[in-house]
């Protein structure tokens, strides 16, 4: 380590008119000669949402322990084969009509990081249960600049009834801070450039905000004399260090004015929010690596990211796939649907595992991203044709700072709450709760892995 004498606090922030960038993890900000449990980067939960299931006939693993085979549909996660195990046999109960009709859609998104079932209406009354994130959100904020995020590759400002009988809210959301207060994600990453890097007054109308943003200069201009002032104390790895993300920031600067120029001559089928790439490839990326930046600077230690919403209608030029997601899914048996359901189903993982990648080429502290975070890959559904809530898709990633060992397949018996996985997790991040939603117990195996 460059000793300096200098000790930096770890929520030191870069400081210009109208911008405050944080700074990732830097040797200065740990004491000279301190423990080497001083250098270990904080634990952090991210949950990705797989929206309307998988092909369950496809998704399974083949074998079980370290000797198992992935199927096509997670073969794109073969790299990071260490670093994550595929948990079966998981479910969502409170998803299930329980008296109460069609909604799975509906209850699947509700039910997700809750384990409550959701209350039938499609009026202001809504009601499901406090979700995982947010309990981990009231601990860990306290020490962040944002107790959590909530992003989404759809846009979430459909009102009314939308499945059922049930409220839009329910389906737009896996984020809820009170049993009646989900929390909508943020599908534009200009929105989320801002917030997490800027002091824009989100209360003025959309148009105003864009006109000020076509005025500004870049946030990075508007703290180079900070970042030259603090660089000319720091040691040659933290200025290196420095140097690379303030890199990346630029870049997802530069790829956010793309994207709003590009929407320039673009007229899509659905209306879209300004800043939003046309291409969903380079959306899903966009807002994987504002994930990473905002982990890198510690703005929060708790993300929820929506890839699409429960019964998407999102269709997949990119691949192929012109049709939307959701109908497809309802394929009556016909092998062309079919297949074009998987195609879209490993185009999520392949998504899923850059970020994975990412994550774990990103330092932080003494390790990386991936591992001092807990990763969760799932839905609240699992067969998108029959809408079933048992055995639900389910990829659980990263160490949570040293706590889990991976690389496994592991299946436990059927009828096993997906919520006895989240008390396990919310152990680790210091939280000891009996139950959660409709938890009996807490998983085994995940931190004695073989």
């Amino acid at each position: 380590m460059y000793v300096t004498g200098k000790h930096l606090s770890r929520r030191t922030l870069l400081r210009g008119f109208g911008a405050a960038i944080g700074l990732p993890l830097l040797e200065s900000m740990t004491p000279a000669f301190a423990a080497p449990a001083a250098a270990a980067g904080p634990k952090r939960f991210l949950v990705t949402y797989m929206p309307v299931g998988t092909t369950m006939k496809v998704w399974p693993a083949e074998g079980t322990g370290k000797n198992y085979t992935l199927s096509r549909i997670q073969k794109p996660f073969e790299p990071m084969r260490e670093h994550f195990s595929i948990l079966s046999g998981l479910d969502h109960h409170q998803a299930n009509a329980l008296g109460d009709g069609g909604g799975d859609h509906a209850r699947a998104g509700a039910t997700f990081l809750t384990g409550a079932h959701a209350k039938k209406t499609s009026g202001a009354d809504i009601r499901a249960g406090i979700s995982v994130d947010q309990i981990i959100a009231a601990k860990t904020g306290k020490e962040t600049r944002f107790p959590s995020l909530e992003l989404g590759c759809e846009d979430s400002r459909i009102v009314g009834a939308c499945d059922s009988g049930y409220s839009c809210a329910y389906q737009n959301s896996i984020a809820w801070r009170t049993p009646t207060s989900p929390l909508p994600p943020e599908s534009n990453p200009r929105e989320v450039f801002e917030r997490l890097f800027g002091t824009q007054d989100l209360s003025l109308p959309p148009d105003v905000r864009a006109r000020r943003a076509r005025a500004r200069k870049s946030i990075l201009d508007l703290v180079r004399d900070d970042t030259q002032t603090l660089a000319s104390g720091l040691g040659p790895a933290d200025r290196r260090k420095i140097d690379e993300y303030l890199f990346a920031v630029r870049e997802i600067e530069r790829r956010i004015e793309t994207a709003e120029n590009d929407n320039k001559n673009f007229t899509p089928t659905i209306a879209k929010p300004s800043g939003v790439p046309v291409s969903y490839d380079d959306y899903a990326k966009l807002m994987f690596d504002l994930q990473i930046l905002a982990l890198q600077a510690d703005l929060t230690r708790v993300i929820t990211f929506m890839m699409g919403r429960e019964a998407s209608l999102r269709s997949y030029p990119e691949i192929g796939v012109m049709e939307p997601h959701h109908p497809l899914t309802h394929h009556r048996g016909e092998p062309e649907n079919i297949e074009k359901v998987i195609k879209i189903n490993v185009y999520h993982s392949q998504l899923v595992s850059g970020f994975l990648q990412k994550l774990k080429a990103t330092p932080d502290g003494e390790h990386n991203l991936l591992y001092n975070s807990m990763v969760v890959y799932s839905s609240g559904i699992a067969d998108g044709n029959r809408h079933t809530h048992e055995n639900l898709p389910c990829i659980f990633a990263g160490n949570g700072g040293g706590a889990f060992k991976q690389g496994q397949h592991i299946v436990y018996k059927n009828g096993t709450p997906m919520t006895n996985l989240f008390l396990v997790l919310l152990d680790q991040m210091g939280i000891r709760m009996d139950t959660l939603g409709d938890s009996n117990g807490r998983l085994d195996y995940l931190t004695d892995l073989a």
